[in-house]
């Protein structure tokens, strides 16, 4: 059976758990593509990325375990993710340098019908977006993605990552700072380009 709109995560999870595989379903369609994205941005190749995917879904079907209260359904699948990318860096020594494809999953409500103008246009911005936040330290990176993708409150993205609040923010506002300047960069050039014959 569908599930309203309005059936919170963690009621859905709870259905999943009493064998309801429709609320699984539901449940995978609202995060699999934030959750791809923020894993895509933090990984070391698209491959691993594809793989700790898997493994964060896997370890919630095989789990019986439910978020404790303290975190929404959401945090609580984005920390089983990022437990996963901490032991891929331990594996990789750290290293964290390919970035997300944000037209891997492009948002549900794009026109199908879009010119190819347009879309050509989305896909160079999405571009200079991936190569912007490529330049962030992983810190900083990690932080905005899970506000981005996660659609995370800086307090859950500061109890996510251990960090203090003022910390999380702190990250935040220099990801911000550091994209605006670096996009603000590209856009003389890009007006230059256009407007030659």
């Amino acid at each position: 059976m569908p599930f309203p709109a309005a059936a919170t995560d963690e009621a859905l999870l709870a259905h999943y758990r009493d064998g309801d595989e429709e609320a699984f379903a539901e449940l995978y369609r609202r995060h699999r593509g934030g959750l791809y994205r923020f894993i895509h941005g933090l990984c070391s190749s698209a491959a691993h990325a594809d793989e700790i995917f898997q493994e964060t879904w896997l370890a919630l079907i095989r789990s019986d375990a439910m978020p404790d209260g303290r975190a929404r359904f959401k945090t609580w699948l984005y920390q089983i993710a990022r437990h996963r990318l901490i032991d891929q860096w331990r594996r990789d020594d750290g290293a964290a340098t390919e970035m997300f494809d944000e037209t891997a999953y492009p948002p549900q409500d794009a026109a199908a019908d879009s010119a190819p103008e347009t879309l050509a246009l989305r896909a160079e911005q999405l571009r200079h977006i991936a190569d912007a936040l490529q330049t962030l330290p992983l810190e900083q990176r990690e932080v905005f993605l899970l506000r981005a993708h996660g659609d995370m409150e800086l307090g859950e993205i500061a109890a996510l990552t251990g960090i203090p609040l003022e910390a999380a923010k702190s990250r935040y506002r220099y990801a911000l700072a550091k994209l605006r300047q670096r996009l603000h960069a590209l856009a003389p050039a890009e007006t230059e380009v256009k407007a030659m014959p």
